[in-house]
């Protein structure tokens, strides 16, 4: 039997309403193409104040970015949903430019981009380079949590440093044009992939706003203005006619797009039959390069052992956080919680996440396609359960109980759901250590794509023999571009340092999560993957948590600290971050 993996192509009822014009596209191509080569020769000195305003612009214009991105997705702009948008709508753009600017100034320096380190041997004869925390803030704000990028077998400190910045090191043969086609979820995905695109990779660029979120490109275009004023940036609108006429532009060198894997066939292959035909045969129609994140059925991985009332209640929130930020529709929201089914504490802990979700408000199901991918799934499992209310739009919190996993044709394991719909399943292995082995099999074996996945271990469990062995091997063997441990898997993409994007190593015929990084702040030539670990319960809990009355307050100080951080401001964000 053929398995049908991954998320189905995001469906929308807005067309090209900008309407179609070829000159206008064709323009916009040539306008920045005609800057590649200033581009190529401005300096890091000057690229690094370009990014500057860039920060500034953003912050300036980010309460008006908020309230309309909260509009669209029916938020309160001050409460904690309000305080999620911002910081992940826009926040994680703004760090991830702050890190950019500092690599910038060490470029400026004459010397390559430094990170906090240690370096650090790990299986497979790779190094691990630590990049967080970066700088005393980090320490104080990310208390107890590290960011490591793992290199590419074979790669040696010698190597990292001679493979950083290679975009720097001959600007003009890097110069060309890039085509981002920008995600519709997330509001920073597009502006952050332009940043990797120009001052990583060294182009100029035209981006393709998604029908989505398209009414965000009032917005994006004052943020960025710094960028577009002299001609190194565009942004265009429209739909797919638009998208396909860009990809196969002649003055278009490269192309990257963030959705999902069935988006990536349609533009490397064509649609429909005979698209399915050239996939086969491995016959594209797009030939110039192309880098892709899209999606995955990110697992959360349970390790069995015994949990205070205290620490059930801390991680049912931060599960549920994983899936009600922004309703579901995220490409590392949590979709499989591998537990083992001589847990004792499993019902325990099932029952206090479906407590956390009966508190929460639902959500608006904004994106395209929802319903009809929940009801998919709904309909191979009839017993899920549903929590909260449900109205016009609004869906409930699901959750599906129990896959059996040895189904490895369920869909539960093959098709990112995108939506507020997680499933849970539970191996029939009892010892930590050897369940950390059976569930780095199912998760590299199993389930669909290699994004991003999570494992939570207790401190006690970690101190028994054998198992903090066993987790560094898991850690080491997991086929994931991004891990976390006791970490939601999504700072790695939030911190901006650490790299974001799929595992190494997928064909176009086989793209799964993707190809290609995206953050990756200090400029690393040869990345694999990145690894955050944060203690098992934090205090105080994180401020994204969902259920943290007070975060859009905390998130809004947050966004301001990150963009000019100091000692001075630094008090009221921690007084701010401890009342829950």
């Amino acid at each position: 039997m053929t398995q049908v993996r991954g998320a189905a192509a995001p469906t929308s009822g807005r067309q090209d309403h900008v309407g179609f014009d070829p000159g206008a596209l064709d323009e916009a191509v040539a306008g920045v193409a005609e800057r590649a080569a200033v581009w190529a020769a401005t300096s890091p000195a000057e690229r690094e104040r370009l990014l500057a305003r860039v920060v500034a612009d953003t912050v300036l214009v980010s309460e008006e970015w908020n309230a309309a991105a909260c509009a669209a997705k029916g938020y309160d702009p001050r409460g904690p949903e309000g305080g999620e948008e911002l910081f992940s709508g826009i926040g994680t753009f703004v760090r991830m430019a702050q890190g950019l600017r500092a690599s910038l100034r060490d470029l400026a320096a004459g010397r390559p981009p430094r990170y906090s380190g240690p370096v650090r041997h790990r299986p497979g004869d790779r190094i691990s380079v630590q990049v967080l925390p970066a700088n005393a803030f980090d320490r104080i704000l990310y208390a107890k949590t590290t960011g490591e990028v793992w290199m590419e077998p074979g790669v040696d400190e010698d190597e990292v440093r001679a493979t950083q910045a290679l975009a720097y090191a001959d600007p003009a043969a890097h110069a060309g044009v890039s085509l981002v086609l920008a995600a519709g979820n997330v509001a920073s995905l597009g502006p952050r992939d332009v940043l990797t695109k120009m001052f990583a990779e060294g182009r100029v660029v035209v981006l393709k706003a998604n029908p989505v979120n398209s009414y965000l490109i009032p917005y994006w275009e004052r943020a960025l203005a710094a960028l577009i004023e002299p001609g190194f940036l565009r942004i265009v609108d429209g739909g797919a006619q638009v998208g396909s006429y860009l990809t196969s532009h002649p003055g278009v060198d490269d192309v990257h797009v963030t959705g999902s894997d069935k988006t990536h066939d349609a533009i490397v292959f064509g649609a429909g039959e005979e698209g399915a035909r050239r996939r086969a045969a491995n016959e594209p129609i797009l030939e110039k390069p192309i880098t892709c994140e899209l999606g995955n059925v990110s697992p959360v991985v349970i390790v069995p052992g015994e949990w205070t009332a205290a620490e059930i209640d801390y991680q049912a929130r931060h599960v549920a956080t994983m899936l009600a930020n922004n309703a579901g529709f995220n490409c590392l929201s949590p979709r499989v919680i591998v537990t083992s089914r001589h847990w004792a504490q499993r019902e325990e802990f099932l029952s206090a996440l479906e407590r956390v979700f009966a508190s929460l408000p639902t959500r608006l199901a904004y994106y395209p396609g929802a319903f009809e991918r929940r009801d998919a799934l709904l309909a191979a499992h009839p017993d899920a359960r549903q929590i909260g209310s449900e109205g016009e739009g609004i869906m409930p919190w699901t959750i599906i109980r129990d896959v059996d996993p040895t189904r490895s044709e369920d869909p539960a394991f093959n098709v990112e759901a995108f939506c507020a719909l997680m499933s849970e399943t539970a191996l029939d292995v009892a010892e930590p250590a050897e369940f950390l082995a059976r569930a780095t099999d199912f998760c590299n074996e199993v389930l669909w794509g290699t994004l991003s996945m999570t494992i939570l271990v207790d401190p006690r469990t970690m101190s028994r023999p054998g198992v903090d062995e066993a987790l560094e091997r898991a850690v080491a063997d997991l086929r994931y571009g991004s891990i976390g441990v006791n970490a939601w898997h999504a700072l790695s993409f939030a911190f901006g340092s650490t790299t974001w994007g799929a595992f190494p190593g997928h064909q176009p015929t086989d793209i799964q999560s993707g190809t290609g990084i995206v953050g990756n702040a200090l400029l690393f030539g040869r990345p694999q993957k990145s690894v955050v670990r944060g203690p098992f319960v934090a205090s105080p809990p994180p401020a994204w948590f969902a259920t943290n009355p007070h975060g859009g307050d905390v998130m809004r100080r947050l966004l301001r600290f990150e963009a000019n951080p100091s000692w001075g401001r630094l008090p009221s964000l921690l007084l701010a971050a401890l009342r829950h």
